[in-house]
Order: structure tokens, then sequence, then C-alpha cells
């Protein structure tokens, strides 16, 4: 595979996963879920925006040579920076892949520099290279929280104060666990359903295996990630997207969702690792 082709794949895998529908609360073709300010226009121009991001991280792992791999990490996330303000300039200052920016951007270099490195896609590989080069960053990033105030601290620095959760940053440090081990090879052995429906169910088997962040953060506690799983237990004991129970079960909690403002945005962002990283492994093949 050429390393040239990485940025579109990253950009596909964005507009992929907005373009997935029912999901509980998120922006689809059909509807803003939870956030009346988006809708999928508002996603795809975001995309596109970030093409020039994922071409310059690109470059700066294919030119790499250094054994340090956190100061990788390092010059991508201030690209990571700059990217997020020509997001907000696209979106006229709505926060739709910020997210995205951080781990997709953190899978897109460790896929480029793996590639650049070994001149082959190796799985195991790349989700080392992700561990290499974040050791440390949990740590790092929440260091003296107790010296900031709380009016300043961010919702993931809230709900690690309060819950002890690591969030994006703890998934990202690990390798990202829930998309290698989880979601991909659950979405690999769905390739004779539709895509969208591959695509749905994969969602939902996140929403089985992580806690959502984005949602902790939208009902206020923690219980709502039991109650999440539960919704998702109940979509596959109705058959998924195979089945009309399983379909229709999925729109009622899209509405409830809505009704409720609540939003799988962390879920959301671990769909779209999985697609970018299913796109990689179709398309190498």
């Amino acid at each position: 595979m050429k390393i040239e082709l990485l940025p579109e794949l990253a950009e596909q895998a964005l507009i992929d996963e907005v373009m997935v529908y029912p999901k509980p609360g998120l922006v689809d073709p059909l509807n803003h879920g939870s956030h009346p300010d988006m809708d999928v226009f508002t996603f795809v121009a975001s995309a596109v925006s970030l093409r020039a991001y994922f071409e310059e991280i690109t470059e700066l792992a294919n030119n790499f040579t250094a054994a340090n791999l956190p100061k990788l990490f390092q010059q991508v996330r201030l690209a990571g920076i700059k990217a997020e303000q020509t997001m907000f300039k696209a979106t006229n200052g709505i926060n739709t892949h910020k997210g995205a920016i951080f781990s997709l951007g953190i899978l897109l270099t460790a896929s480029a520099y793996t590639l650049s490195s070994t001149g082959c896609i190796e799985l195991d590989e790349i989700a080392q290279t992700v561990k290499v080069m974040l050791k440390g960053l949990t740590k790092n990033d929440f260091r003296n929280l107790d010296q900031k105030p709380l009016d300043e601290l961010t919702a993931g620095e809230l709900e690690y104060k309060k819950y002890g959760l690591t969030g994006s940053r703890g998934e990202a440090e690990a390798g990202f666990p829930v998309v290698f081990k989880k979601s991909l090879p659950f979405l690999l052995t769905k390739s004779n359903q539709s895509r969208n429906s591959q695509l749905i169910d994969t969602l939902m088997q996140i929403v089985l295996t992580t806690k959502d962040s984005n949602l902790i953060k939208r009902a206020g506690n923690l219980e709502i990630v039991d109650w999440a799983e539960a919704q998702a237990s109940r979509y596959f004991e109705l058959g998924g997207s195979q089945t009309e129970e399983g379909y229709l079960f999925l729109r009622n909690l899209d509405d409830v969702f809505t009704q409720q403002h609540l939003s799988l945005g962390g879920s959301a962002d671990l769909l779209i690792l999985t697609i970018f990283l299913d796109l990689l492994v179709t398309k190498n093949s």
C-alpha cells in the first residue's frame, strides 16, 4: 500500500461514520440527534477540511527517523491544535471532530510510521507503535489537576477527577484495545451485511465494551453506562440490524437519546477508528 493513500482513508472514515443511520443521539443523514447545531453537511465540511491535517501528519510520520516516538506524538499534537482551528473555521465554530482529530490523528500517524518503517500494514505493530508514542500520556495530562480551578477543567479532566476514568486518553495510551480487540474483529465478521448494517452493529458493539465519556458528560452520572450497555444488549437480543424488531428498537432508542439530550460521541470516535482500520485492511488485501 502506498503511504499517500492513508489521508484519504482517514477522511473517508469520518464521512462513513456520519452517514450511518440510525445512531442513538448522533447526527446522521436524516436527523441531528441531540446535536441541534449540526447536520450531516456540517460533518462533511469538517471532514474535508481535515484532509490537509491528515496529509501533514502522514508526512511527519513518514519522515520521522528518531527513536523517540513520544516526540513524534508531540509534533502531531501541535498539528492537531492547528487542525482544530481549521475545523472550527469550516463549521462556523461547531465542534464536530475534536475527539477524532486526537484519536484518528494518533492512529493515522502510527499506521504511517509502521508502513514507512516496515513496508507493510501489520495491525499488531500499529497498536504497539501507538503504545510507545503515548507512554505516560495520562500521567502527564492529569498531573496537578488539584491545582486547577474547577471551571477550567475539561470534561475529560472532570471525569478523571470524579470517577477515575481516563477516557479517550487512556484508551489511546493502551493502544486502542476496544478497537483492535473488540470492534474491528467484530466488524470483519459482518462482510455479508450491507455497509450501513455492518457499522450500526459495530457501533452498538462498541457501546457494550466502553464507558463513553461524552455520554457520561451529558447524563451527569456514571450509572448511564450500565443503562446504555443494557440497551445495546437488548438490541442484539432482538437480532440487531438484521431483524425488523432490532432495527425498530434502535430507531426508538435514537428518539430516547434525542429527547434526553444524550449522545454517544465517544463511541462514534471509536467507530471512526474502526472504519479506518477496516479500510486499511481492505485496501491492503
